[in-house]
């Protein structure tokens, strides 16, 4: 006799399902999100307005990462590799454990990502060891932050545990994130509207000063003209070495003798263009000088020849470590150029320059784009050669040098913090930019 056994489906606490799919449910869970958040800005702002304790305590759990990194430093040098590495592994397997088992469906799983939701925070905030009168606002904003990704993860409309595991796989990089980029120019914003100590607000005067002082509006024209020319030159230098040495004879020992300087640092790079520029009296070392000997001149000393002259023997050394990166990227574009378009642009009795900017440069239009912004961008920012080469004197002072000689030298926080907002002013339209012609052309393909 043949028995037919049914299994009935049992189900462990809050099956995963998806919520919220309906109208109504993804109005109710946008609804308690958005207060969710209100009243977590509420408390961070309580937090940061409340009245200061003199001498308040910290309160801890018995442990924080303030006496861990003292522990750490009184040890052995070679007994701190094992233990970084020992820290870092207990987190990255703790993070993986909770990444892979804490979505699944199931009462026990449920109540873990609902204690990992909540303890997390609060573990995290308190190994930072907040002040006594601060204990309060963090445990609080901490257990809303918990309840508010618990609340959203239970009702996401993919299921119960894929918001979880997505914040949790991203939480480690958004924190380096914040607390190495947006934190830092979040503050320097503000000091930027401080006076040198960063105690008394001057409001405008420190932007005042970088327009109006003869250091800080040097450092800007002349930051403006490494952006202009340097990106011209070098595409330009880069494109057309590219153009004429491609699937020539030798063509890959002559891109590498173009490449190499972009293996050079921008300090290397310096010391040796400050010996090509040497300048003394009697016998010559400097190349330049040597030629200009050579033909019955006097040396010069090209540092130092004002106005502009020397800011564009900088410019040269920029240009050299930059052609190569140029050259090679421009190179592979122009060998991405469908060879029928070449061949049928022949045919139409075209020359070699009509070719060139009606076939070849619309080619490789997108790779210009990157390879000009990219150049500019770290002609912005650059540092290294004038610090090595003049230490900006002689009016040859950019906005990353000068931002670091005014916080490190004149210990002035104030105008430091206005130049680097200056300098991001600068570079930010750059990359929109960039990202958006990037953008277009993925949807193009």
């Amino acid at each position: 006799m043949s028995q037919t056994t049914v299994d009935s489906p049992v189900t462990e606490g809050p099956p995963s399902m998806t919520h919220g799919a309906d109208p109504r449910g993804r109005a109710i869970t946008r609804t308690v999100v958005i207060i969710g958040f209100v009243l977590l800005a509420a408390v961070f702002f309580l937090l940061i307005f409340s009245a200061p304790v003199e001498d308040p305590s910290r309160v801890t759990i018995g442990f924080s990462l303030n006496s861990f990194f003292v522990w750490l430093g009184g040890l052995h040098p070679l007994a701190q590799i094992p233990v970084i590495l020992l820290v870092f592994a207990l987190v990255v397997g703790v993070v993986l454990v909770l990444i892979e088992y804490a979505p699944r469906p199931g009462r026990g799983y449920f109540i873990l990502r609902l204690v990992a939701c909540l303890a997390i925070p609060v573990l995290a905030f308190m190994l930072l060891r907040p002040y006594s009168n601060a204990l309060l606002y963090v445990i609080a904003i901490a257990l809303l932050a918990g309840a508010l990704l618990f609340f959203a993860d239970y009702r996401s409309r993919q299921g119960a545990g894929y918001l979880f595991q997505l914040v949790l796989f991203m939480t480690p990089a958004a924190l380096l994130l914040i607390l190495g980029l947006i934190y830092p120019a979040i503050s320097t914003f503000f000091k930027s509207f401080f006076d040198k100590t960063g105690a008394n607000f001057v409001g405008l005067e420190n932007y005042i000063w970088v327009f109006t002082n003869p250091v800080g509006t040097s450092s800007v024209v002349n930051t403006l003209i490494w952006a202009l020319l340097a990106p011209i030159f070098s595409v330009a230098i880069g494109l057309a070495y590219a153009v004429f040495i491609d699937r020539a004879r030798g063509e890959k020992v002559l891109k590498v003798l173009v490449f190499m300087p972009v293996a050079i640092s921008f300090v290397g790079a310096g010391i040796i263009w400050k010996f090509m520029y040497d300048y003394r009296q009697g016998d010559q070392i400097g190349l330049l000088n040597a030629i200009v000997t050579l033909f019955g001149g006097d040396p010069v000393n090209w540092l130092a020849v004002k106005p502009i002259i020397n800011t564009f023997m900088l410019l040269i050394v920029f240009i050299w470590t930059q052609t190569g990166f140029a050259m090679v990227i421009l190179s592979a574009a122009i060998k991405a150029v469908p060879a029928e378009q070449l061949e049928a642009a022949q045919l139409d009795g075209t020359n070699a320059w009509q070719r060139f900017r009606n076939v070849t440069v619309p080619g490789i239009r997108s790779s210009l784009i990157v390879v000009l912004t990219t150049i500019t961008i770290a002609s912005l920012k650059v540092y290294d050669i004038v610090a090595v080469m003049t230490g900006g004197r002689d009016e040859t002072t950019v906005l990353g040098f000068e931002m670091v000689n005014q916080q490190q030298r004149f210990q002035s926080y104030g105008h430091s913090s206005a130049l680097a907002v200056v300098l991001f002013i600068f570079v930010l339209p750059l990359i929109i930019y960039n990202a958006r012609s990037m953008r277009k052309q993925r949807e193009i393909r």
